[in-house]
């Protein structure tokens, strides 16, 4: 599968802004796969890289500026498509509710697991884009 790899020439996951080490912590997957991250700290500022940019992911913190499913809700309006991860610290049936109505691709408990990431990552890539870019 590792020409897989090479078919894509770049692949862009957007994600929150954190106020925590979380961007540095996302290069370490990035980085060594070429994979460009690209961060965004509003709502709104998530719908401006995605009209500049092809994004192919997003990754959004329930504890950022504004909710996370207020966030996915504002990118659903125009890119209903779009594959979101969620992080919370807090899942219960009803936020996990929500995130089903928006068609969330997963949602991961905070403090994220970086395997368990890279494992949804990995799942979603192969099953949207064919690309085994993120395997272990």
């Amino acid at each position: 599968m590792v020409a897989m790899r090479a078919q894509h020439s770049e692949f862009n996951i957007l994600a929150s802004e954190a106020n925590w080490a979380w961007p540095e912590a996302l290069r370490d997957i990035f980085e060594p796969r070429g994979v460009n991250l690209l961060v965004a700290h509003s709502a709104g500022e998530f719908v401006d890289v995605i009209k500049q940019k092809r994004i192919h992911t997003t990754i959004v913190d329930m504890d950022s500026e504004i909710s996370g499913l207020m966030t996915i809700r504002i990118i659903r309006m125009n890119y209903p498509l779009l594959p979101c991860i969620l992080l919370a610290s807090e899942v219960g049936a009803t936020m996990l509710s929500k995130a089903l109505q928006l068609d969330v691709f997963s949602v991961i408990d905070k403090p994220v697991d970086m395997e368990v990431l890279q494992d949804q990552l990995n799942r979603l890539f192969i099953k949207r884009y064919h690309s085994d870019i993120f395997a272990q």
